[in-house]
């Protein structure tokens, strides 16, 4: 974690996120916003998470608002609401939608993992989003009625401390060059969440998938083009595609030294208990934070 601005953050995720959709992002946050000290490809997976809920309770399009305000804690209390926070300054993130909004019955429950109302929806995108607000020694929280839309609040701590100047960070490189990565996940929230990880721990060189036919096809180009990647990170479940492990197989008949890391969240895979045998070298379980993310491919890349 550093101190950083969350300015450029908030905007750069709320847009990226809902690129080519029918709904846009609006946005109020004052110039003299204070820093904190975070994880950034952590606190833009919480955004993009709440920003992707928010998205797909408004089916016919709109605006989702995002606002951030300093706020000083005197007490763990804000406005109406207790918070298992302790006393001092923070950053509020508001984000709210004009969607269906969430039943009174399931609010207790929608940070629980697993917990889905939704066909296809791993249940894991707002578990993962209050763990890290949790350990970055923050809190998230929300308000919702049926019919009136819900309000998402994200408290940081706030960091005091500024950036040193011209802090840039090196590209990391092995002896026979620059690190090259290939990482096949099908859920896109999840390729731009490992994307940011990757470049704020300075690699560079990513390239992206969205199931195991794309990744052996990008893997096969850059073996023919001179330039293979050092590792492959392999998303094991993809619904209607090539998976992890059939994947894996085809990239052994391109490259027999192929190194990739298994990716899923499910608790209860065999492969990932036993990954070695299937021709895996490393492995890494879904939510994953920036240093998880980064010991894996430093495990297997040496």
């Amino acid at each position: 974690m550093k101190p950083a601005s969350l300015t450029e953050l908030i905007k750069n995720t709320g847009d990226s996120t809902l690129r080519g959709s029918n709904v846009k992002c609006t946005y109020s946050i004052p110039d003299n916003l204070w820093q904190a000290k975070i994880d950034e490809g952590q606190v833009s997976q919480v955004i993009h998470n709440i920003v992707i809920n928010a998205q797909q309770a408004m089916p016919s399009g709109g605006n989702i608002e995002l606002t951030a305000e300093n706020m000083a804690l005197q007490e763990s209390k804000s406005p109406g609401r207790e918070l298992p926070l302790k006393a001092g300054n923070y950053i509020r993130i508001t984000i709210t939608d004009h969607g269906e909004g969430i039943s009174a019955k399931y609010l207790p429950k929608i940070f629980d993992p697993f917990f889905t109302t939704k066909e296809g929806n791993s249940g894991l995108g707002l578990a993962t989003a209050f763990s890290i607000a949790r350990r970055h020694g923050g809190h998230l929280s929300v308000e919702s009625k049926p019919g009136s839309g819900s309000t998402f609040y994200l408290y940081l701590p706030s960091s005091t401390r500024m950036p040193s100047a011209g802090q840039g960070k090196k590209e990391p490189t092995l002896s026979g060059g620059k690190v090259r990565i290939l990482v096949m996940d099908d859920e896109k929230g999840i390729r731009t969440v490992a994307g940011r990880m990757l470049k704020n721990m300075g690699y560079e060189d990513a390239s992206f998938a969205e199931d195991g036919a794309e990744a052996v096809k990008l893997y096969a180009e850059a073996v023919k083009s001179g330039r293979p990647f050092t590792v492959v990170i392999l998303d094991l479940s993809v619904p209607g595609g090539m998976g992890g492990k059939d994947a894996l197989d085809q990239l052994l008949k391109i490259d027999p030294k192929v190194k990739a890391i298994v990716s899923s969240g499910s608790p209860n895979e065999t492969i990932m208990s036993d990954y070695r045998q299937y021709g895996f070298s490393g492995k890494i379980a879904k939510p994953y934070t920036s240093e998880e993310f980064g010991q894996a491919i430093r495990d297997v890349t040496g």
